[in-house]
């Protein structure tokens, strides 16, 4: 199954139909909300709204373990996470959408960003967190809907939730980073621990403060406004990478903690067996 994290601006799915509500509870609490379990182009997705329903979580606020091992709980092993983004790139206009292959994380470590410790150890790569095959998936069909998009990009993960400063936007294009957004990190690497193939797909709505026109800086308003506005082509997208999309075991995130996990698995209580069970699933 697919499951969709929905962020600033996508709350719902007007395409799905036959949907069904699911209240999950998890080892680490109770998700962003209920998922959404429908079908979208002839096939099962769930669907989860990141910030809540009606908006009203921070970014640090979000409890990013939870939605992940939600989604993995009711049969996910794709991840494709929507997102509104600021770009740090002239090529990457308000409008236009992204695929980051690499993130940098400035996020401050307040959040939970591991399902391990506790006695837990495993140390899992990240050097390629993202699932290249559902990446070039989405480019694919975005292409052919006559999308700009832009592959292979890096995504810088701030604290928020206040919008940069400028110098900080111009730091981060230093940095090498080509948008800059709240919320894939730590999402991202938790999927990875969950062995979930994940694909960021951010939608540029303004340039961030680099720029030296004000007028350019981006304001909440302005970001919400712009994803509404592009709410239709991105749900269209999502269907149509839902149409296409073929299941891959073989994938190397379906296998990410092979050799990873540090502790004996016969040194694990039953709880902290029953954990690694759930993650290698």
């Amino acid at each position: 199954m697919i499951g969709i994290i929905g962020g600033t601006g996508l709350y719902a799915m007007r395409a799905l139909g036959s949907l069904r509500a699911h209240e999950v509870q998890t080892p680490f609490g109770a998700p962003s909300g209920p998922l959404l379990r429908g079908m979208l182009a002839g096939r099962e997705v769930a669907f989860l709204a990141r910030h809540g329903a009606n908006h009203r979580l921070l970014p640090g606020e979000i409890n990013f373990r939870a939605n992940i091992w939600a989604l993995k709980s009711i049969g996910v092993r794709t991840v494709i996470a929507v997102s509104a983004v600021g770009s740090l790139r002239e090529e990457i206009r308000p409008g236009d959408l992204t695929l980051p292959s690499q993130y940098l994380d400035f996020t401050r470590g307040t959040r939970a960003a591991s399902f391990f410790g506790g006695g837990v150890v495993a140390h899992v790569s990240s050097a390629q967190p993202v699932c290249a095959s559902t990446a070039a998936l989405i480019a694919r069909v975005a292409r052919a809907l006559g999308h700009r998009v832009h592959e292979g990009r890096i995504y810088a993960c701030i604290e928020g939730p206040r919008l940069g400063t400028r110098a900080e936007s111009l730091w981060l294009r230093g940095a090498g980073a080509d948008v800059v957004g709240m919320t894939n990190v730590p999402e991202v690497f938790l999927a990875l621990e969950a062995q979930l193939g994940y694909c960021g797909l951010a939608l540029a709505t303004d340039y961030d403060a680099w720029l030296e026109d004000p007028a350019q800086h981006g304001s909440a308003a302005q970001i919400v406004t712009l994803f509404r506005d592009n709410l239709e082509r991105v749900q269209e997208l999502l269907a149509g990478a839902a149409a296409e999309y073929v299941e891959d075991e073989s994938r190397p995130c379906r296998h990410a903690l092979r050799g990873a996990l540090l502790t004996p698995l016969e040194q694990l209580s039953a709880q902290q067996r029953a954990l690694v069970d759930f993650l290698l699933l």
